[in-house]
């Protein structure tokens, strides 16, 4: 049986930095190289970053990405990496529109590819079939289909090639596997993160390799692109859905392992499949040797998985758009605790500036809270009392009741934003996704910044991390960062006295699960009321929801975590006036 070094490099690139992905790539292959790999993959869109949005229809930005991966092919050559073979994905074009038998949006100019790079040469290229159009995905609007599954022979081995959606839907190249007697299938992939994702996709890899008979070699990216945030987790199964390798989550990593495949026998393809064959150097043959003992990270539990997501989101946002430092409100609370935590671990302490702004309705504890906090976590900390700061609007605009609380809330912001102007922090807002759904957030108040960690984070979710951190810290004999009582007391906004969530909210625990199913399920009034909940309280929740879109079409993007996160998941009209309750 033949044998074939494989490895799987997930990278972290940044949209459109061309010469740093490719940096990123060169350095990817030579410790592949190193480690005697025949073949090193990298995810989807590896040389552009992903996803490019509109950038698909700008000509120069896909003749630059050509070029680079041009580029790319010569600049291996000239290391001394030549021989081995690369596939990376990038964008190429432009065409002209429907240039490619398609049923797709007529303007699209660009496609979605895999090229196969060796000896100084592009020697192939595979277009995505599959172009993907629900939740973040608008690929069939900026891409044109490809129509031919590709498939590479090296070293007696057939090695289909499919990009990430291919591997998702039934028919199409995935079929077409099976037909070509390919030895094993190579996936890449720009797959976002979203808990509880690998009760899905892993067993879909599993199932892919079964129902073809054939290895499975998937790659994805991994780092935060906006509010996306990809989880790498590349893995290979064999013919029986068993892991041979897999890479850790929420990091850059290569994995290498050597893949013993059927030999291709296949002389004749089907006229829908392309074959390119490649000569790899025999000095370099694995045939005789042991195989390579292989990696099989871990996966770490759920919360684990949810706090390593969510530091990356926030540690990529800010690094990639060139922020040093991040400010935000200590107000002793559970939101403010846990996200002055999560910036900590994502961008070090040193570089977190928290603000305490207190007001006439502060309790002393919130106050000793937040400098406990910040002692344990070892951030920047300051004082800045806003009693007299809010006293002369109020007064000369004669506010009271919720418009005087709002004041309180806008003069906290102004503070925040004024400290990022004059001292180049990026502001993070502290609100959570159940504060975010039903409108408990002032705009341009506690909803001011640029990112907003906890925005797809549900409330109860907000206390299991901060239960999990702080257990995380003492298993390490590390002080754990956010103080008991931001826990064990009730959460409150303190905009007058004696204020506290539940004066207006269901329990947590309820309001959490009717969002889940309001939200994430999709289920309407009737349907709510049946599984359950009470009617008045649906009424009044799903009233608070709907009304609330415009406050959150203006609110700070945040790592998307969920199925179905605030933002470009969930696209609904602003001005909407039901006509029946479901």
């Amino acid at each position: 049986m033949p044998r074939l070094r494989l490895a799987l490099a997930q990278t972290n690139p940044v949209v459109g930095d061309l010469e740093g992905n490719s940096a990123e790539i060169v350095a990817a292959v030579r410790r592949a190289r190193d480690a005697g790999a025949d073949l090193v993959a990298f995810g989807e869109m590896a040389l552009s970053g992903y996803p490019i949005e509109d950038l698909a229809s700008r000509p120069s930005f896909l003749g630059a990405c050509r070029a680079r991966a041009a580029g790319l092919a010569t600049e291996l050559d000239e290391a001394g990496l030549g021989d081995i073979v690369v596939v990376v994905g990038h964008p190429d074009g432009p065409f002209e529109p429907r240039a490619f038998t398609t049923t797709n949006a007529p303007t699209a100019i660009a496609q979605n590819v895999a090229s196969i790079i060796q000896n100084g040469e592009i020697k192939a290229r595979y277009a995505k079939h599959h172009l993907p159009n629900y939740s973040v995905f608008d690929e069939y609007r900026i891409f044109i289909a490809g129509d031919e599954l590709l498939v590479l022979r090296m070293r007696g081995i057939d090695v289909a090639l499919i990009i990430c959606e291919d591997l998702w839907r039934d028919g199409g190249p995935v079929n077409r596997v099976a037909s070509a007697d390919a030895g094993m299938l190579l996936v890449i992939n720009a797959s976002p993160y979203e808990r509880d994702k690998n009760e899905v996709r892993l067993p879909l890899v599993v199932r892919r390799a079964v129902e073809n008979d054939t290895i499975v070699a998937y790659v994805n990216i991994v780092g935060g692109q906006d509010d996306l945030l990809f989880d790498g987790d590349s893995v290979v199964v064999d013919r029986q859905g068993s892991i041979i390798a897999r890479a850790p989550q929420f990091v850059p990593h290569l994995l290498v392992t050597d893949i013993d495949a059927e030999a291709a026998t296949l002389d004749d393809l089907p006229p829908d499949v392309a074959r390119v064959t490649l000569e790899l150097p025999m000095s370099g043959s694995l045939t005789d040797q042991t195989a390579l003992t292989a990696d099989v990270a871990v996966v770490p539990d759920e919360l684990e998985q949810v706090w390593n997501a969510l530091v990356l989101g926030l540690g990529d946002y800010v690094r990639k758009n060139g922020f040093r430092s991040v400010t935000l409100g200590l107000s002793g609370g559970i939101d403010s605790a846990v996200c002055a935590s999560l910036a900590a671990d994502a961008i070090g302490a040193s570089s977190v500036y928290g603000v305490s702004m207190p007001s006439r309705w502060s309790s002393d504890h919130s106050r000793s809270d937040a400098d406990d906090l910040a002692e344990r976590i070892g951030v920047h900390y300051e004082t800045q009392a806003i009693a007299d700061l809010v006293q002369p609007i109020e007064t000369q605009l004669a506010l009271d009741g919720i418009a005087a609380e709002n004041l309180q809330a806008r003069i906290r912001g102004i503070i925040l934003m004024g400290l990022s102007n004059q001292h180049g922090h990026l502001v993070l807002t502290t609100g959570n996704k159940s504060e975010l759904a039903v409108g408990y957030s002032t705009i341009y108040g506690d909803s001011v910044g640029g990112f907003a960690p906890l925005k797809d984070v549900p409330k109860m979710l907000v206390w299991e991390l901060a239960r999990w951190r702080n257990a995380f810290a003492a298993r390490r004999g590390e002080t754990p960062p956010i103080p008991e009582n931001s826990i064990s007391k009730p959460p409150s906004a303190e905009l007058r006295p004696d204020q506290t969530d539940q004066d207006s909210l269901p329990e947590y625990e309820i309001l959490d699960a009717l969002l889940e199913d309001y939200i994430n399920g999709g289920f309407g009034r009737n349907e709510l009321v049946e599984r359950g909940f009470d009617a008045e309280t649906v009424d009044r929740i799903i009233s608070l929801v709907d009304h609330s879109e415009w406050k959150r079409r203006q609110s700070a993007i945040g790592t998307k975590i969920s199925r179905t996160a605030f933002g470009r998941d969930r696209r609904l009209p602003i001005t909407y006036r039901p006509t029946a309750v479901d």
